[in-house]
């Protein structure tokens, strides 16, 4: 079997992923479209509501509405009014406050694009941060040990929206440095910014520092090494090797800071288009949630396509003729200290867990609302005297096992489509720029109403998409390396490729990203939670947790310490846990 065949016609390859983008936005935006019919809501009673939250419809002013906005008409020929007017360069006009769509879609892009560009600057800059210990001492063949990612994992952990509201009271209320409110200037995207880039950089830093070993332990390092190559050029070559396969991951992160920051343009008041396809969503105004829709749906396009040039780029023609060697991440012995790290995250969340289900979660007491810490309540109090610590315990196992069940499904769903890359591509790229609250209105709609399994639908209704991309992007290097082809040249069937070399190079760093996300499905799951859209009061959910006393974090930053720590605490036992089990069947496997 020829190069050639190993990787496909590029032709009709890229005939089929530009037919599979076309598929899947269509797709998308009929979705979209079919949500004011699928909710089961009368879209003319939601409309006139938006327009006049205190009004009291009659059946004539509804009547009115339909007429006016031609409900009777059906979706279909909506969604074929709508685009006939953009090719035109008409959007249509807002049924709730009869405004002209595109100026207000274009507004808030301009708005969320300029953010999203700020919030990439801090995603790049947490992520060269994180994983600047590794490449210098790979560079210096002085890597002897492997890391435990406890610092990547802390930072992923923490809550984009919860780490707004502490960045605005400290940055923007008390010490004055930055606006807290509003979209003035330049100087407005600096908290929103952080807030966005900083967990998304440690997601990113964490996943290249888990790789960049690999890199180095590759032969060209050892005769770089041997023939006095500068580290710098080394480092230089080691992280151009491993960015190829962390880059796809910036595509869900990119298109997230633009349309899933909802709720941190809610908490700084931005202007952003997250927020306007959320209140266009919510108010059933079809017109700007689907221009809102394209939109992300062209961005995810666009940022796909560059993605994948600079991958092609950054891989060069080994790529295209095979020639790419595997990267074999090398048997590094762990520190003692992550051991006990990750074993003291184990005994703390054990003891909080255990100890929260001793006691009552649903007890209201009224007269110790927002109580401190104390001997009688460990973690103090929320905001109706129940007690955190009870709820805590109570909610561990609802909140990890429906993460842990979301995460297995996103993660098998992402590996099946990775393989199919020239099909997964488009639908990847599309997938990946619908917010997961959108998401969580059309599966409510289906369902027939907010529950936490239609909330995990949801979640993974969209939550797939970071691991198709890696599969993907690992996928088309392990078929362009040596080995690889050797066995084809041997005779190897499907079969073998695929469980001697496929899973092998693919499964290892999908499984430490779906872990390295696992807090973050909590914190989805809980925004939808918040938004009415997933789990109902009064049930004792962390995330929910976070979102109820987000409002209290000024007065009483206590009620978001217990479940932000547990997040935490979870998120570091999950990554220790995997480079356990790593090093294990290494171990397992030399003996």
């Amino acid at each position: 079997m020829s190069v050639g065949s190993v990787g496909g016609d590029a032709g009709p390859g890229r005939w089929r992923a530009g037919l599979g983008r076309l598929v899947a936005g269509a797709a998308l935006l009929t979705a979209v479209a079919l949500l004011p019919w699928l909710s089961g809501n009368d879209p003319a009673l939601t409309v006139l509501r938006a327009r006049s939250a205190d009004q009291d419809p009659t059946p004539a002013q509804l009547a009115a509405v339909r007429e006016q906005l031609g409900l009777d008409d059906g979706p279909f020929t909506h969604l074929a009014h709508w685009l006939g007017g953009l090719l035109g360069g008409d959007a249509g006009t807002s049924w709730v406050s009869g405004e002209a769509v595109l100026p207000q879609v274009t507004a808030a892009f301009a708005v969320s694009f300029t953010l999203m560009l700020g919030a990439l600057v801090v995603t790049l800059a947490v992520a060269a941060l994180v994983s600047a210990r590794t490449l210098y001492l790979g560079s210096r063949r002085r890597l002897r040990r492997g890391r435990g990612a406890t610092g990547a994992a802390v930072l992923a952990a923490l809550p984009k929206f919860l780490l707004a509201s502490l960045l605005a009271t400290v940055g923007g209320v008390w010490l004055g440095w930055f606006p807290s409110s509003g979209w003035e200037g330049p100087s407005s995207m600096v908290l929103p910014a952080l807030a966005l880039g900083v967990p998304s950089g440690a997601m990113i830093g964490g996943l290249l520092d888990q790789a960049l070993p690999a890199a180095f332990h590759e032969p060209w390092a050892r005769t770089w090494w041997a023939h006095g190559f500068a580290p710098g050029r080394i480092a230089r070559h080691a992280l151009r090797r491993t960015l190829a396969g962390v880059l796809p991951q910036l595509l869900p992160t990119v298109v997230s800071l633009v349309g899933g920051a909802v709720a941190v343009e809610k908490i700084f008041n931005i202007p952003g288009l997250g927020r306007l396809a959320l209140d266009a969503a919510i108010a059933q105004d079809l017109p700007p949630l689907q221009t809102a829709a394209l939109v992300l749906v062209l961005l995810g396009t666009t940022a796909g396509l560059l993605i994948q040039a600079l991958r092609r780029a950054l891989l060069g023609p080994a790529l295209r003729d095979g020639a790419l060697p595997a990267l074999h991440p090398p048997a590094l012995p762990r520190s003692r200290r992550s051991h006990w790290v990750a074993g003291a995250c184990a005994a703390a969340l054990l003891t909080m867990v255990v100890a929260g289900l001793l006691r009552d979660p649903l007890h209201v007491d009224t007269a110790a609302r927002l109580l401190s810490p104390s001997s009688a309540h460990p973690l103090g109090t929320d905001a109706l005297g129940r007690d955190l610590l009870a709820r805590l315990g109570h909610g561990a196992l609802r909140t990890v096992g429906v993460a842990l069940a979301v995460t297995a499904v996103c993660t098998v769903t992402g590996l099946l489509l990775g393989m199919a890359a020239q099909v997964g591509a488009g639908l990847t790229e599309a997938v990946s720029t619908l917010p997961a609250v959108l998401a969580g209105m059309l599966a409510t709609a289906v369902t027939g109403g907010p529950s936490v399994w239609g909330a995990a639908g949801a979640v993974c209704l969209v939550g797939w998409t970071p691991y198709a991309a890696q599969a993907a992007a690992l996928l088309e290097q392990e078929r362009a390396s040596g080995h690889m082809l050797a066995s084809l040249s041997f005779g190897a069937g499907p079969g073998y490729l695929l469980r001697h070399h496929l899973l092998p190079a693919v499964l290892p760093a999908v499984v430490r990203n779906a872990l390295l996300r696992l807090p973050t499905t909590v914190l989805v799951l809980a925004s939808l939670g918040f938004l009415g859209l997933g789990e109902q009061p009064p049930t004792a959910e962390w995330g929910r947790l976070l979102s109820e006393n987000q409002p209290y974090v000024e007065l009483a930053p206590w009620t978001v310490l217990g479940p932000g720590c547990a997040l935490v605490l979870l998120s570091v036992l999950a990554v220790s846990g995997t480079a356990a089990g790593r090093s294990g069947a290494r171990r397992a496997a030399h003996l």
